[in-house]
This record gives C-alpha cells, structure tokens and sequence, in this order.
C-alpha cells in the first residue's frame, strides 16, 4: 500500500523518550485516521530519544505504510520539533499533536470537519475540563495564560496547547517566518488566520513520565513573552524610574535631617538602598540580556534542529525490490 505524495492529512508527533506510549498512541491513533474519508500520514520526529524509542517507532512503520520517521541528531525540544515536522509535512491540512494521549486522538476527525465545513484554516483544540492534571499544574498553565493574554493580547485562546488542526496556507506562513524559537501556540494565533475551536477534556498521560518539567515550563513562558512583547523592556525601564524617584525621597529626607540637626549616623537605610538599587540594576540587566541573547542567536543563524534521518528520503532513494 502507497503513501499518497500530497495526503488530505498529515499528523505531526513530537517524540522524545517514550518507548511505553508509542503502541498505545498507535492503537488509538490509527483506527482514526483509516476511518477518515481521505489519505493521510503520520509524521513522527524523534527529538533525539536515547530509550527505545527509535526501535519502536521502526518496528511500526513495517506495519503502517503511512507511518514516516524523521529523526534529530540531538534534542532540540518540543517546539523546534514540531518546526521540522511541519516543514516535511505534505498534507493539505496538518494537525499536531503529542504522543502521550492527554490530547484524544478521536478529536482529529472533528478538527477536520469544522475546518472544511466552514472554510477554517486553524482549529484550537481547547482543553475545557482539566481536572485530570494536578493542582500545580493547573495553577501555573492558569497563570500562564492569562500573563500571556495580557502581554500578547486576547486572540490567544485560553487553554489551547500544540494540539491544533492547521490548514496548508496557516503552515506555508508559519515555515516562512524567521523563529528561532517558536511558540506556536502564540505564532498561530498572530496569523489573523479564520479559526475554530473544539472542546474536549484532557486525560491522563497514558503511560510514561511527563517531558514538560518546572524548568521547561518557565523557559516556555519566558520566550513566550520575550518574543511577543517588548513588555518586559518597559518593566525594567519603570522599574529603573521607580527607583530613581526612591532615591529622591530618601535624598531629601536624609537633607531635612541634616537641615534639622537630628541626623543619627547608621548603616541600615544605606545598606538597604544598596541593595535593593543592586537588586534593580541586576534585573534591568538580565530582562536586557534576555533580548541581546535572541539577537545574537539570530545573527549566528544556526538551524533550530539537525535531521539524521528521514524515513521518506530514505524510501525515495531505495532500489526497487528492496524491503524496507
């Protein structure tokens, strides 16, 4: 069985380390795309997994023909991941999703219709009951939405992650911009594309241990704003006016004192105001690097991620007869 050059579908999963999920994706995920009316295929890239996961993902292409791998040399993270999977996707409409099931395969089918029936070219799929994540989860995603919608501005959706149904003109203008570090779940939004939104309610990571920890998650929400905004710029520049009108009150109370004799030598308020303007000074640096240190990834121009493997190159080069 042929995989179709240009698929109505292409399904685009992030991989990385997690070998015990993969069959269980596979079951859910496969009855669904045979089920709809139109080819597809499913494009997996391997972030680098050094589990078994490249093993696993081999011994399920024998039996999915539509099934491709593309994998990294090295981690590159989730979203510059989801860059390479889009730039080899070949579908008229690509959906991502990720592999641990939390997101329901099921919904796939509803993406689609919505986005032909009424001519949409990004579906949000948008968690409405997460009651299924822990309570810190749920409080820093919250947090996290709402510090973005403020920054970014509300035609973020609130509650929709990187499962999402795009159309093939939302994915030409997304390979064409210059991200270094993408967010996709605020770059699609700044398209101004027409869009949609399905409902459903997120499950429990099927099997595995989550690739999102605490660390990753404040390095999301730091490119997040720092890529949108130049808001924190303007924090650190109040900041700095802030405590340059401090100064002023503490220089003009510390002259009263002197004005009227009662000035008692000590070390507290000045060791206070040091610190804290050291504090200050410290802060206005880092938010500035934070935006010197894109310029000079930018200028270095090197690729967010490096393919070692592409399962349809490979097929494309194979002598005819040879098995795959």
């Amino acid at each position: 069985m042929s995989v179709d050059v240009t698929p109505l579908l292409s399904v685009v999963v992030p991989v990385f380390n997690e070998q015990d999920v993969l069959p269980l994706f596979a079951q859910r995920l496969r009855p669904v795309l045979d089920g709809l009316d139109g080819s597809y295929e499913v494009l997996t890239v391997d972030d680098g997994s050094h589990d078994a996961t490249p093993a696993v993902l081999e011994r399920m292409r024998r039996d999915w023909p539509q099934l491709r791998i593309v994998r990294l040399r090295r981690n590159a993270g989730h979203q510059n991941a989801l860059t390479a999977g889009l730039h080899r996707a070949r579908g008229r409409y690509v959906v991502s999703i990720d592999v641990d099931l939390q997101d329901p395969p099921e919904v796939i089918g509803d993406m689609l219709t919505l986005a032909r029936t009424s001519n949409l070219d990004v579906v949000h799929g948008v968690r409405t009951d997460r009651s299924t994540d822990s309570l810190f989860k749920r409080g820093t995603a919250g947090l996290y939405y709402r510090l973005v919608r403020r920054v970014v501005g509300t035609a973020v959706p609130h509650n929709a992650g990187d499962f999402r149904l795009l159309s093939r003109t939302a994915v030409d203008a997304l390979t064409e911009l210059p991200e270094h570090r993408p967010v996709y779940r605020l770059l699609v939004p700044w398209l101004g594309l027409p869009s949609g939104e399905v409902p459903y309610a997120r499950a429990r990571r099927a099997a595995g241990r989550s690739k999102y920890p605490l660390a990753k998650m404040v390095r999301l929400a730091l490119d997040s704003i720092t890529g949108f905004s130049a808001a924190p710029l303007r924090v650190a520049t109040w900041l700095g006016c802030a405590g340059i009108a401090l100064c002023v009150v503490l220089g003009a109370t510390v002259l009263a004192a002197y004005l009227w004799g009662s000035v008692v030598p000590g070390w507290t308020s000045m060791f206070v105001a040091l610190v804290f303007l050291g504090a200050l000074q410290l802060l206005c640096l880092g938010l500035l690097g934070e935006y010197v240190a894109r310029i000079f990834t930018s200028i270095q121009g090197r690729p967010a991620y490096v393919v070692t493997f592409d399962s349809a190159v490979t097929s494309a080069r194979r002598p005819a007869g040879m098995p795959s």
